[in-house]
């Protein structure tokens, strides 16, 4: 049976003047004890021992307990304590100790401490309450986290370390001058949580944590919305971060799963994967990102797979040895590329449609820079569908361009390799080829260019076989400067233009047509006039006339005509 004990200021029966003596009276029978508190402000530091009940009589709020220094309640055994507002001031205001702790309807209140802490196996929950200015730390303890607000906190609002194992539910944390929830080196279940306005990342899992986050909203963070670090794994599912720096960050071996998630507004990136991180990215939408939709660099490997993005400037960026597996990916009214591989950085894209975007693909770097595009649509692009620099190296299967200036381009000591594709309605140009890159292309078919189908300039190299060009108004295929290569098995058709403007450089096997081939004139090459240069001869202090210089001569005879007309 519990013995109840009632505190009251003003005195009254069998009251307690403070909390302090009724738990003393409490702790001396040895039973579960509740101890019911009037209305009021006790200045102590209680230590509550055994199955006790704290609870205040009146309103949440209408008692309080506070001390101007140090901690404010311990617990050891089985503590509740309901509707007390618990201050303190650098310490630990509540903790912990022994047992387990529930804290409902409360606030605590500490100036530069910690508001609870749950040493290492105890079980502590918060239910209802406030947590003002401080933070909840559990160290390698129990804990359960539901319908809190927790409020400007100094450091972290939730710290859950060294083995702990916390939920946190239905909660809402504003303010934290650092994070919101960090979980390092333990577990976390972050679910149906609002965060916002943190100064670093809003959920930070780190040192091999394992973190779960569902349900959540995050917006106007100054850092990351949700980060994996150092190899911490997790799942992130139906949650959006409205107003990040980067709406998730992935590093230093992290491997999360991120299911059904939308990061909308992000200042810098969607979702970034850098230094060795990877992850698993499904079924998620990134709209208007300041800079870069999807970022894979320095060594980041991300899979990517249902993936929307809409607006914002650049789609899907890999870098700088980054690398990337993209599935089933729309992108759609970009105001830059919608996907850029750069600089040693390996992708493979399949599935991807892109729409309303100035270029397709653009790689550029050395020849460890390689994309792989299969089963791909580019529509209404402003400039090329697919544009390969540098001595990267691109491979096309089932690729459509439709609606663009240039499909298919490759230049300087870059090559691209085409395989099943198609370019439509292009007013430049199907496949392009200059500088010294090489084209290599197998069923390829233009349609409806308002240039030409296939073109080479410069040094390229052009190796064309069994491909169609149609209706095509300049010519189904050209060849300029020192272009060359062969056109193998292939058909241009259509009522205007040439055939092939040929250059003679281009092996032209079985074409197909009715149109003619046009031999191209080639331009002399004009030399600049030659300019000798001879060193260690005579200086000249006045003008010359009519002069003859010797070098390397082992007799010279110079004769000088005077003004007189005698000669010397």
């Amino acid at each position: 049976m519990v013995a109840r004990y009632f505190v009251s200021p003003h005195g009254g029966r069998r009251a307690y003047p403070d909390i302090t003596s009724a738990l003393s009276a409490a702790a001396g029978r040895g039973r579960a004890a509740l101890v019911e508190i009037a209305p009021g402000r006790y200045e102590e530091a209680l230590t509550v021992r055994g199955e006790v009940q704290l609870a205040a009589l009146g309103d949440p709020g209408s008692v309080v307990v506070s001390r101007p220094r140090g901690a404010v309640l311990d617990a050891f055994g089985a503590v509740r304590v309901h509707g007390l507002v618990l201050i303190g001031r650098d310490a630990e205001v509540v903790g912990c100790h022994a047992g387990t702790l529930t804290l409902e309807h409360s606030e605590i209140r500490a100036h530069h401490g910690v508001s609870v802490h749950a040493r290492p196996n105890t079980s502590v929950t918060l239910r209802d309450s406030v947590i003002l200015h401080g933070r909840a730390v559990f160290s390698g303890a129990n804990g359960l986290v539901e319908r809190c607000r927790f409020t400007d906190a100094t450091d972290n609002a939730v710290a859950v370390i060294e083995g702990a194992h916390v939920s946190v539910q239905g909660s809402w944390i504003g303010g934290s001058m650092i994070h919101g929830v960090r979980v390092s080196g333990a577990r976390a279940q972050v679910t149906g949580c609002e965060l916002t306005g943190t100064g670093k990342a809003a959920i930070m899992a780190d040192s091999q944590a394992e973190l779960t986050v569902t349900g959540c909203a995050i917006n106007a963070v100054h850092a990351e919305g949700i980060a994996f670090i150092e190899q911490s794994k997790g799942l992130v599912e139906g949650t959006r971060v409205t107003d990040a720096q980067h709406g998730i960050t992935v590093v230093s071996g992290a491997d999360p799963v991120v299911r059904g998630c939308a990061f909308t507004e992000c200042r810098d990136t969607g979702i970034n994967v850098h230094a060795a991180g990877r992850g698993r990215f499904e079924d998620c939408e990134v709209f208007d990102a300041g800079n870069i939709a999807v970022f894979s660099t320095k060594g980041g490997a991300p899979e990517v797979h249902g993936c929307r993005i809409s607006r914002g400037n650049v789609g899907i960026a890999v870098t700088d040895a980054g690398r990337g597996r993209f599935t089933r990916v729309e992108m759609e009214d970009l105001t830059s590329v919608a996907l850029r591989v750069y600089d040693g950085a390996r992708a493979v894209f399949e599935q991807v449609r892109v729409e309303r975007c100035p270029s397709g693909l653009e790689t550029r770097g050395d020849g460890g820079t390689a994309a792989d595009v299969t089963d791909a649509v580019f529509r209404d692009f402003d400039m090329s569908a697919v544009e390969a620099l540098g001595q990267s190296r691109v491979t096309l299967k089932g690729v459509s361009a439709e609606r663009g200036v240039v499909g298919f381009g490759v230049g300087e000591e870059a090559q691209l390799f085409v395989h099943d594709c198609d370019v439509t309605a292009v007013s430049i140009g199907g496949a392009l080829g200059f500088g010294k890159g090489r084209l290599v292309a197998r069923n390829l078919t233009v349609t409806g260019s308002e240039g030409v189908g296939l073109c080479g300039t410069d040094s390229a190299y052009l190796d064309v076989v069994n491909s169609a060009f149609v209706d095509c108004t300049v010519a189904g295929a050209s060849f300029q400067g020192t272009c060359g290569g062969r056109l193998v098995d292939c058909s241009v058709n259509g009522t205007q233009g040439a055939a092939v403007q040929d250059n003679g450089r281009v092996d032209l096997v079985s074409l197909r047509t009715s149109l003619p081939v046009v031999k191209q004139i080639a331009k002399p090459v004009e030399h600049p006039p030659m300019i000798v240069n001879h060193y260690d001869g005579p200086v000249f202090n006045a003008e010359v006339h009519g002069a003859q210089l010797a070098w390397n001569n082992n007799n010279v005879t110079q004769q000088q005509t005077n003004e007189d007309g005698s000669s010397t």
